[in-house]
């Protein structure tokens, strides 16, 4: 068994590695670099799973980050049970041959509830009065202490929100040496999220995002040579390829506009109605699952939404056993967005009557992802500190610090890409292209150097 870790580099294509990654291109020197074909939907949760079950979402279920709960009627986005992911992971495979073998999980998805050895992943503290206050959840329960002493509270201001910085991945990764120097894991799996805010605020062009991929090529060259130095076999790859965007796309307003979406009013405020909703969006980057409430709906809703403007395909159903991705989970039509745009989880027609919520950082009340957060509105700063003033005198207030323009947004993903593919970078020579679901099977040969082919292929 050889120790490894696995960086994952949120963002990072070929085209960015060059004069801004001189550590990265160092380290490089000798290896080998393989360009995957992203797994559908090429978004975080459905990818991580992905990677460590070697299935697609049709087989695992991870079918965004987000969907329509349909036995209790609500859209949860960014849930962190693992027993959500189903097969066995790559760590089961592993132990079927070291049982004594160890794993630990630093802040890739689906991190709770999970059978690692060490397991540290955010979980804020949400107070009765509205405060919500940095956390973090570990496995074992003894690690977030030892964490907190010897590296503070994970900053979780800076791991999403108008204030995300490199702060976080840097949190990561002294939490990842923590756990080599004291712990040692056979196997360890680490994320590296920074590169996703500047891609999706400024889209992938130089020299707008150079500053960033120094300061993660920085970061990277610490950690690649804490590994190395430690005789750790490390692999670095990505998750998807953001691509440059200039068109929100408003699905949930065509569909109200159709009739099809009802809303209701809470003191002025429309909030989305599921319940009497004959067609409603969980918009999630480039991908949106879409759910009727009666099935003889769907050709007139398909028809629909095709004619939408940044609209490439409406998968059906047939079709999306075609693009993996057909889960009882799924909506029951999937649309898929053009490449230069995206959608909005936006279902309102009038800014004034958006839910408090629209304008805060909220990625579990919303129901969709938003970019949003990334920025401040205008004047936000300031409302900023006045929100933070008042709560320390014991108000209650409303951190409303998120505009809601979209067309500030501008990259995103979710949809295969021909020029901004993820990468796999190891010491073992691959093909110079490959799947997604390949990695599952690349990870565990590289673990399990020693061991016969056989294995993988029959678990596959």
């Amino acid at each position: 068994m050889k120790r490894t870790v696995v960086l994952n580099v949120v963002g990072l294509t070929s085209d960015l590695i060059g004069e801004h990654t001189p550590h990265l291109l160092k380290w490089m020197q000798g290896r080998h670099l393989t360009v995957l074909r992203p797994v559908f939907p090429a978004v975080t949760c459905s990818v991580q799973a992905t990677y460590l079950t070697g299935r697609t979402p049709a087989e695992h279920g991870i079918v965004g980050n987000g969907w329509f709960d349909r036995q209790d009627g609500e859209i949860k986005f960014w849930k962190q049970s693992n027993r959500l992911v189903t097969g066995e992971k790559l760590w089961d495979v592993l132990r079927s041959v070291h049982p004594e073998a160890t794993v630990a999980n630093v802040c890739w998805w689906y991190n709770m509830h999970t059978d690692v050895n060490y397991a540290v992943t955010p979980r804020p503290m949400y107070k009765a009065d509205g405060r919500k206050i940095p956390d973090m959840a570990t496995k074992p329960a003894t690690l977030r202490d030892e964490l907190r002493k010897e590296l503070g509270e994970f900053p979780l201001f800076q791991y999403w929100g108008p204030t995300a910085s490199l702060k976080s991945s840097a949190w990561i990764v002294r939490c990842a040496m923590h756990l080599e120097r004291h712990h040692r894991p056979d196997l360890s799996l680490v994320y590296v999220p920074h590169l996703d805010y500047p891609l999706q605020k400024l889209g992938a062009q130089f020299p707008a995002i150079a500053q960033d991929v120094r300061a993660v090529d920085s970061l990277l060259g610490e950690l690649l040579a804490f590994y190395e130095e430690r005789g750790v076999e490390t692999v670095v790859l990505s998750e998807y390829g953001i691509v440059d965007v200039h068109r929100p796309v408003h699905l949930n307003r065509v569909l109200r506009q159709a009739g099809l979406v009802t809303v209701r009013d809470e003191g002025g405020q429309e909030h989305l109605d599921t319940w009497n909703s004959q067609a409603f969006a969980v918009c999630d980057h480039q991908v949106a699952h879409v759910y009727l409430q009666d099935i003889s709906y769907l050709q007139h809703v398909q028809s629909l939404l095709e004619a939408v403007p940044g609209v490439q395909h409406v998968l059906t159903p047939e079709q999306q056993r075609v693009w993996g991705v057909d889960h009882e989970r799924a909506g029951d039509l999937v649309v898929v967005a053009e490449q230069d745009s995206w959608f909005t989880y936006y279902y309102w027609l009038d800014d004034g009557k958006a839910p408090d919520f629209a304008r805060t950082v909220d990625i579990h009340r919303k129901p969709g992802y938003d970019p949003a957060e990334l920025f401040f509105a205008p004047g936000g700063k300031t409302r900023a500190g006045l929100r933070l003033l008042q709560r320390k005198l014991g108000f209650r207030a409303l951190l409303d610090v998120v505009g809601l323009d979209a067309t500030v947004v501008k990259g995103s993903h979710g949809v295969a890409s021909e020029d901004r593919q993820p990468v796999y970078i190891s010491s073992i020579q691959r093909a110079s292209s490959g799947d997604a679901t390949d990695v599952f099977h690349w990870l565990l040969n590289t673990v399990l150097e020693d061991r016969a082919p056989e294995l993988q292929v029959n678990h596959r």
